[in-house]
């Protein structure tokens, strides 16, 4: 198993706890800020809602705004959402983009199942 596997299995499991300890039908923001403080407990760090500068030819157009980086290398979406969708997907793989990271998991709290998709860079 890769690193970068063994860091999304760990990750997923601490989602899976967040769940399961507060249900669903909260905000996005809530789940988010749990997952930080279920990943810290576990000794990974994270970064909540880091700035990365967007540029276009050579020129700064704004800023980019993930929800969650993980340990420098795992790009977290926290959704609340019926189902994923193109839009989710394309978003991540553009955020994928602009941070140069390899991988991305978009994590659905709305249901009592974690809703799971891993994204690869690669998947473009």
């Amino acid at each position: 198993m890769q690193e970068s596997d063994a860091l999304s299995q760990t990750i997923i499991g601490a989602a899976m706890h967040v769940l399961n300890t507060l249900k669903p039908g909260l905000d996005e923001k809530l789940y988010e800020n749990a997952l930080v403080i279920a990943l810290r407990k576990r000794g990974i760090s994270c970064e909540q809602q880091k700035a990365y500068d967007v540029s276009y030819e050579g020129e700064h157009i704004g800023r980019l705004i993930p929800d969650l980086i993980v340990a420098n290398e795992i790009i977290i979406d926290t959704k609340v959402v019926s189902a994923f969708n193109e839009s989710h997907l394309a978003q991540i793989l553009g955020y994928l983009n602009i941070t140069r990271l390899k991988t991305g998991l978009l994590l659905n709290f709305k249901y009592s199942k974690l809703g799971i998709k891993r994204v690869s860079a690669f998947d473009t």
